[in-house]
């Protein structure tokens, strides 16, 4: 049986199921949220359907104000639309898949799936968002049919940006049922999808709950502080920046309470144990120090300052870190596994508290394998997308090294797990290992090839088996296979600089002599926050206007070159894609951007104005976007483009990039970001096969004189009113004149050169501005724009 999911419906409107229901409008499937009957009505609202959805819909609206946004464009809202349980089952009956999100209660579960098996046509699948209740105990009694098509599906909140989805199978589902939701997970949600078996939190609440309750317990009993612990449990190990206690802050301690206490009432022993809240958790729930949602817990920040608790004294106190001669040692060191490894064994208290804490994590990870997953790929990935860790117990295990971590965890008196002592007594050392760029896991008595999906192509190991074509200090050439190239960009935040404008050179003449087409795309932080900043201010402050001069030409030079390739280019941008990283991706033939695409001009926050041509070519994306044989008003193009990028707006998704005109209707977004470098190929491919033919050159109308004139006036008046300084305004007059086209009669058609001249005139005369290059130097040292 084929299954298709056209239509869905989320009960439950709380935080995480309008965050579902909002996930599913993001990939475009109409959604009906239920929820309850507010136990408030008045006699006259009793009949009032706008009333009796007030629970629900009060949930949608506060969608459009939630940071970060659970919707990735506003106009997504449309296609959710509030109910409730008393008049709005009957609906279930026209979608495909029904997720249930209510109260962590089985009785009251069970109550409403009963009310589901009543009105659902055969074959449509429910699921459960539970984050720990049994999936076999809450389809019992249920028709055959609900059963074959009942499963858990655990998001992680906020289900838009966090990548774990569980997907968790009873005894009775149907294989099919199970895969299914599994490529569904991957390929229209999004998420990395892993298999998780039916027992108490399944994979990563189950160990991420127990490392932060031995965490906890170590810092009690050794003597640590709040901040001390955060300060070593967070980036320097591979954790998110929220490290241990800022987490439970986020995450509400009465909901941690709730997870923990799950474990604690199905296990018994020694791990039960583990799973008891301490009287000082105890004691802040009973002064409702719940985290940031009440406004305090671990941390409280006071007036600007944050503050720690004391848990000995329970009053706050500044925030302490430790300073240990290891963490100097761990800088040195090259890759995070290195660096874990030098904190972890290290002789002072860091090493201390870093091992107590991950030595019984560990232990306790291996004694789960089998229980909780069927191989260790599962609990790693689980731990990697659901908690943040770029490290999974196992891979941290292997940074450590298992034979010489087994033999000090023996000394210590810890039992070692089968599956790990079966992985020494077979002669082996790591639980992973590589060759010729394929990677194979340690399933308990021999190595395994980690299955993968064609969709995923992961660039560092693929580069280790197909080598590279050509590559410098900046970039790499890369042949994608049927035909495609990939230009990676690789420097320092992929920041542009002559290296990648040479590897740009150098790939457009190849693809356009051996290949199909070109993808432009790498797998780093972000695909490219801009030009190379501290090069343009070390340049501009010795006065080397020549060389700027020579940068900016040969920037404006591989753009066009990318435009006018013989051959499709197409960009896939990702995470912050800003300044040049912009410049790179409009005059592409294609862009396919992620889901998560942060893309702007920002170049008006240092000072300066876009310099590689992104002034133009938005302007141009704005006039191509405008319908057919339509009078076209240039004043109101160019207003828009002045506006987006004097304001230096920046997407806050792929989908919010393409309102802003950085991509058209025919661009693609993908929501699964591992799979953009393969979606990409194929846009490359789909173009090269419809007989893709380079743009002709054209002249550009420009709103001249009359429209300079009218951009200025918007920003004369800000800066009459204080809202702007005095070089704010000095930028909007240069960037006024460069999209008006300059001193020409409105209508004026230009060519692309004129405008690029224009463009970099005005760049390098704004670079030479001393209060410009104190911009620049304010975000190199300090990371944020200045205003002077």
């Amino acid at each position: 049986m084929s299954f298709q999911i056209k239509k869905a419906a989320v009960l439950g409107s709380g935080v995480m199921g309008s965050g579902i229901a909002a996930h599913l409008a993001n990939i475009g499937i109409p959604t009906l949220l239920l929820d309850m009957v507010p136990r408030d009505l008045s006699e006259d609202e009793k009949g009032n359907s706008t009333a009796r959805n007030r629970v629900a819909q009060t949930a949608l609206t506060k969608l459009l104000k939630q940071k970060p946004a659970p919707l990735a464009s506003k106009k997504n809202l449309a296609l959710l639309t509030a109910g409730n349980f008393e008049d709005d089952l009957e609906k279930l009956k026209d979608v495909d898949w029904i997720i249930e999100v209510i109260v962590e209660n089985l009785d009251i579960k069970k109550g409403l799936y009963e009310k589901i098996d009543a009105v659902r046509k055969p074959g449509t699948i429910v699921t459960s968002n539970t984050s720990g209740i049994s999936i076999n105990a809450m389809s019992e009694g249920r028709s055959d049919d609900f059963q074959k098509h009942f499963l858990g599906t655990h998001f992680f909140n906020p289900p838009r940006y966090l990548k774990l989805l569980e997907v968790i199978p009873a005894e009775t589902t149907l294989p099919e049922v199970v895969e299914f939701m599994k490529s569904f997970g991957e390929d229209k949600l999004g998420k990395g999808v892993v298999l998780a078996k039916d027992t108490p939190n399944f994979i990563a609440n189950r160990i991420g709950t127990y490392g932060l309750l031995v965490t906890l317990r170590e810092m009690l009993a050794r003597g640590y502080s709040v901040g001390e612990v955060d300060s070593v449990t967070g980036p320097a190990i591979g954790r998110p920046k929220s490290a241990t206690f800022r987490t439970l802050d986020v995450v509400g301690l009465d909901t941690f309470g709730h997870v923990a206490k799950n474990v604690y009432d199905q296990t018994t022993g020694e791990e039960q144990r583990v799973f008891e809240l301490p009287p000082v958790l105890n004691k802040m729930l009973e002064n409702g120090w719940l985290g940031a949602k009440s406004g305090q817990g671990f941390f409280l920040k006071k007036d600007k300052e944050i503050l720690e608790l004391n848990t000995e004294t329970m009053e706050y106190e500044p925030v302490k870190k430790l300073r240990t001669p290891s963490l100097e040692m761990a800088k040195q060191q090259k890759g995070l596994a290195a660096k874990v490894k030098t904190l972890t064994y290290a002789n002072d208290r860091t090493g201390e508290l870093l091992w107590s804490i991950l030595a019984p994590t560990l232990v306790y990870s291996a004694k789960l394998h089998g229980e909780i997953a069927d191989d260790i790929v599962a609990i790693d990935n689980a731990m990697k997308w659901g908690f943040g860790w770029e490290q999974g117990p196992f891979e941290v295990w292997d940074a450590l090294g298992v034979k010489e971590s087994v033999e000090k965890m023996k000394a210590e008196g810890l039992e070692i797990p089968t599956f790990v002592q079966s992985l020494l007594d077979s002669g082996h050392e790591s639980f992973y290992f590589e060759q010729d760029g394929d990677l194979y896991f340690f399933n308990g008595s021999e190595y395994e090839l980690i299955p993968t999906n064609e969709k995923v192509i992961n660039l560092k190991r693929y580069k280790k088996k197909h080598g590279v074509i050509k590559k410098n200090s900046g970039a790499s050439l890369i042949d994608l296979g049927d035909g495609i190239a990939l230009l990676e960009f690789h420097s320092q935040s992929n920041a542009i600089g002559l290296d990648i404008l040479q590897m740009i050179n150098f790939a457009v003449d190849e693809v356009e002599k051996n290949f199909k087409g070109l993808v432009i795309g790498n797998q780093g932080k972000n695909f490219c926050v801009g030009a190379n900043l501290g090069m343009i201010l070390m340049e501009a402050q010795d006065d080397n206007i020549f060389e700027l001069d020579f940068t900016v030409r040969s920037f404006q030079n591989a753009m066009m070159k990318i435009k006018y390739s013989s051959k499709p280019v197409v960009a896939a941008p990702f995470g912050m894609t800003l300044g040049g990283g912009a410049e790179v991706c409009l005059p592409a033939a294609h862009i396919q951007a992620s889901m998560e695409t942060y893309m702007g001009l920002v170049e008006v926050g240092v000072g300066l104005i876009p310099g590689g041509g992104g002034n133009k070519e938005l302007y141009m994306k704005h006039l191509k976007g405008l319908p057919n044989g339509v009078h076209t008003d240039y004043l109101y193009v160019a207003s828009k483009v002045f506006e987006t990028i004097a304001m230096a707006k920046v997407s806050t998704s792929g989908e919010e990039a393409r309102e802003n005109n950085f991509l058209n209707f025919a661009d693609g977004i993908s929501v699964n970001a591992d799979h953009l470098i393969y979606d990409a190929k194929q846009a490359a491919l789909a173009l090269y096969e419809g007989n893709y033919k380079a743009p002709l050159r054209e002249k550009i109308p420009v709103t001249g004189e009359s429209g300079y004139a009218a951009l200025l006036l918007g920003a004369e008046g800000l800066f009459l009113s204080g809202f702007v300084s005095e070089h704010d305004l000095k930028i909007a007059k240069k960037l006024a004149f460069v999209l008006a086209g300059g001193k020409v009669p409105y209508g004026t058609l230009v060519d692309e050169q004129y405008l690029l001249d224009l463009e970099r005139e005005a760049f390098l005369s704004l670079v030479a501005e001393p209060k410009s290059q104190a911009r620049m130097q304010n975000m190199l040292v300090k990371g944020k724009p200045l205003r002077n």
